[in-house]
């Protein structure tokens, strides 16, 4: 059974940081295209990052020059390294294999950013 559990978010003032950190089990790590989505109140859920299993990255354009996505195969674990937080990062984020439609979404971690 694929489990995605992901951890790290939290309260931060705008201009912060924090490191979102998502642990994949019961599926072939290495081989996936990982992805780091949001979910805005109100708004629809969106891709934020993804990163191949190359290494390979993709960033969406308000996100592009502030975070980061990096992943570590030897720990089934991708992360988000974000840094100079906006209030309008405030979300749940989600990882999920992009490719994997069959794969339920974990429970997320919720990323508040305040003034």
């Amino acid at each position: 059974q694929v489990q995605l559990v992901e951890s790290g978010g939290g309260l931060v003032q705008a201009g912060g940081s924090l490191r979102l950190s998502c642990a994949a089990s019961g599926i072939i790590f290495s081989i996936n295209a990982m992805g780091w989505y949001r979910q805005a109140p109100g708004k629809q859920r969106e891709l934020v990052a993804s990163i191949q299993s190359g290494g390979s990255t993709y960033y969406a354009d308000s996100v592009k020059g502030r975070f980061t996505i990096s992943r570590d195969n030897a720990k089934n674990t991708v992360y988000l390294q974000m840094n100079s937080l906006k209030p309008e990062d405030t979300g749940v984020y989600y990882c999920k294999p992009t490719l994997r439609i069959d794969i339920n979404w974990g429970q997320g971690t919720q990323v508040t950013v305040s003034l």
